[in-house]
């Protein structure tokens, strides 16, 4: 399998540290990845299914995550506008 010699953040970002540059990518990123991953395999060494798997399943459940994040904070902003509120108190 080819090493690679640098990983480069996505294209139009200027992170400002390191960790940054890692929460920007989205699923496109993702597939890039995954896509360069199996091209660039060793044929006669093919990644392990059980790891494409529980990576494919990770980012299944990070993207549920992310959606159900974002249907809260939508009938949040849907229950404020009815109730006159601007906030969540605790």
């Amino acid at each position: 399998m080819t090493a690679i010699s640098s990983i480069t953040p996505p294209t139009g970002s200027t992170p400002t540290s390191s960790t940054n540059a890692y929460s920007n990518l989205n699923e496109a990123d993702f597939m890039k990845l995954l896509t360069t991953q199996l091209a660039n395999q060793d044929p006669t060494a093919p990644t392990d299914n059980a790891q494409m798997l529980a990576q494919l399943a990770q980012f299944s459940t990070l993207a549920g995550v992310n959606q159900t994040n974002t249907d809260l904070n939508t009938i949040s902003g849907q229950i404020s506008s009815v109730t006159g509120t601007t906030g969540v108190s605790a």
